[in-house]
């Protein structure tokens, strides 16, 4: 980043001052933050004046929240005046909401985000630059991209583990390679470092025991259940950190050693919203809008991340502590009645019938119709009629009678161009 361009030691100084402040001298900065990535944003970008028209943009809860399909418009007509792809950082989201994002940051922004990612990951004794990183993310598998990523890989001092093959034959060389390598910390995809997990499980290994130098495992992009997690703290050995962030503005939350999810208030302003666009009280479910304050070369102000989520009732204005992310807005489900439900909630009724005998390795929901569900799940063995009824009357319990639940056994499940996999998908419109 230094190389670049990027003033990552000046992010660093400067995080470091505002984590100094008292509770209501971070506020005061917050609120002279927001009011003056707006003033910017009004002033410099086109885009954002246009957009803004019509609103009391003196109003913070009357700026409009900008959704990701606002922002699917060339880049070129987005960036502030004297921004080009030449002198800002360029990046695109995963498009695993089904809307990808091509967007920029300024060098200044980027690099408070990093710093951000370093001073987190150092709660647990891991240098971001140079500690060596067990990396369970997906990769292009071919063309420039694949040997890119690579590169950064070697530069970063990581090694990449295949999310694509969690084969046991795979998994037995994943536990060769962490027998001889000092790896400091694990990253990467929850439900891929779940199945090591799991793999690790039954051949009675703790991997700490085969990797003494291992301080912290970083789960990231994916829903970290509690389950999941007390499988990862004993078969890893280490403590679990949940990430939760997104590429277009930085680390949002970060698991505390006293397993509090921390929300950024260094260089984001995090809001629950309800449907008027309004702020909950802490405690209250709303939908996840997030503001940058420091990007001046592209507008994410009251940025719609299209999840829902919970802010703690212990929250302050310093210290919002995230109780939870319920998933995507675009993952409720429509049932019968007219009721709505989080697609979570499926995976949580599910999980809690089919997977107490290790039997089932994996699974996802789809719903087909609007009565219709699927249960798609790799295992040993097929479900039995016990377990399909105990699914049944689960779905019957937690939701509404008269659904029809169907199930499908696969040998493996389809996972995105990026290797993640997305638990829920509803087909209906």
């Amino acid at each position: 980043m230094k190389i670049k361009g990027f003033p990552i030691e000046k992010a660093k100084r400067d995080l470091k001052k505002i984590q100094c402040k008292t509770d209501g001298e971070h506020e005061a900065y917050l609120n002279q933050r927001k009011d003056a990535i707006v003033k910017h944003h009004l002033n410099n970008t086109p885009f954002y004046k246009t957009f803004t028209e019509g609103c009391n943009t003196n109003d913070w809860n009357s700026l409009p929240v900008i959704q990701k399909k606002d922002l699917q418009i060339p880049l070129k007509d987005r960036l502030s005046i004297g921004f080009t792809t030449k002198n800002c950082h360029i990046h695109k989201t995963s498009g695993s909401s089904g809307t990808p994002l091509i967007f920029a940051k300024d060098k200044y922004a980027h690099a408070m985000s990093w710093a951000n990612f370093m001073d987190r990951y150092s709660w647990y004794g891991i240098d971001a630059a140079t500690s060596k990183q067990a990396r369970f993310y997906g990769i292009p598998l071919g063309g420039a991209g694949y040997y890119k990523e690579r590169f950064k890989d070697m530069l970063g001092n990581r090694f990449r583990f295949s999310v694509f093959d969690l084969g046991a034959q795979q998994l037995e060389k994943n536990i060769s390679i962490f027998k001889k390598t000092a790896f400091e910390y694990i990253n990467g995809y929850t439900s891929a470092i779940v199945q090591f997990a799991k793999y690790l499980q039954q051949k009675n290994i703790i991997l700490k025991d085969i990797c003494p130098s291992l301080k912290v495992c970083i789960v990231t992009a994916e829903m970290l259940f509690e389950d999941d997690k007390i499988v990862l703290e004993n078969h890893l050995g280490i403590p679990i950190a949940n990430e939760y962030g997104s590429a277009e503005l930085s680390l949002i939350a970060f698991n505390n050693s006293n397993n509090d999810w921390l929300v950024n208030t260094e260089d984001l302003f995090v809001e629950i919203l309800d449907e008027k666009n309004q702020p909950l009280p802490y405690g209250k479910k709303g939908r996840i809008v997030v503001t940058s304050l420091y990007n001046v070369a592209h507008p994410f102000i009251r940025y719609d991340l299209g999840d829902i989520g919970v802010l703690h009732e212990r929250s302050t204005t310093k210290t919002p502590i995230l109780k939870s992310v319920l998933g995507r807005t675009s993952d409720l489900a429509l049932l019968p009645s007219g009721k709505k439900a989080a697609g979570l909630t499926f995976y949580y009724v599910t999980k809690t019938v089919i997977e107490d005998d290790a039997n089932v390795k994996e699974f996802i929901i789809e719903q087909h119709d609007i009565e219709t569900f699927k249960v798609i799940y790799t295992s040993k063995e097929e479900l039995s009629e016990g377990k399909i009824t105990a699914v049944k009357k689960a779905m019957e319990t937690y939701l509404e009678p008269g659904l029809t639940i169907l199930f499908e056994r696969k040998n493996e499940l389809k996972r995105t161009k990026g290797g993640k996999l997305k638990q829920f998908t509803s087909f209906v419109k």
